[in-house]
């Protein structure tokens, strides 16, 4: 079963995420999506709770289906992408997995741990990302969000700015007040 396996740290889960999904749906030959929260970073990112990043997703792509994996949790830290797609792997033999990436990574590859190993186990399905552009890469197809800026904006409160608005799909947004993250 081919599936699309779409990592990153989802702090906080944003339109270009969930826009990025459906384009996979409807343009790959997948069976499914696997979105998988990073549960710590490689790179040491300071980071929302998993918990929280887990629930925002599961808000965020409900409307697609898609399946919201805590596999990262079970693997302890550091979070290497090799070893998410050996243990997806190891759990379901029968997955052909790629792994779907912005046309930024292809930047830092030679950062990620393993990575030539990585993409022969899950191939790369690569986004073009608007600002990001790569010669081995396609057009863009995702507006230019960035969760930096989205969070920056979150703490601007009262009142909440506008583009947090327009960048944050609802529930996510709810969600994120309710707790009162990014303050």
């Amino acid at each position: 079963m081919k599936v699309a396996v779409y990592g990153g740290s989802f702090d906080p889960p944003h339109v270009a995420h969930v826009l990025a999904a459906a384009y996979v749906l409807s343009m790959g030959d997948f069976a499914r999506v696997i979105v998988v929260p990073v549960f710590r970073h490689a790179f040491e990112k300071d980071l929302t709770s998993f918990e929280h990043r887990v629930r925002m997703c599961e808000l965020a792509f409900a409307a697609l289906p898609v399946e919201v994996s805590r596999i990262e949790q079970r693997l302890g830290p550091p979070s290497y992408t090799l070893h998410t797609i050996e243990r997806l792997l190891a759990d379901h033999p029968s997955y052909e997995p790629s792994l779907v990436v912005g046309s930024d990574v292809l930047y830092e590859s030679s950062k990620w741990h393993r990575f030539e190993r990585l993409i022969e186990l899950a191939p790369l399905f690569v986004l073009g990302r608007a600002g990001q552009a790569h010669p081995d890469a396609p057009a863009a197809v995702l507006p230019e969000v960035c969760s930096t800026e989205i969070r920056a904006k979150l703490r601007r409160r009262p009142p909440l700015d506008p583009g947090a608005r327009a960048l944050v799909p609802r529930a996510v947004l709810e969600y994120i007040l309710q707790h009162g993250l990014y303050q």
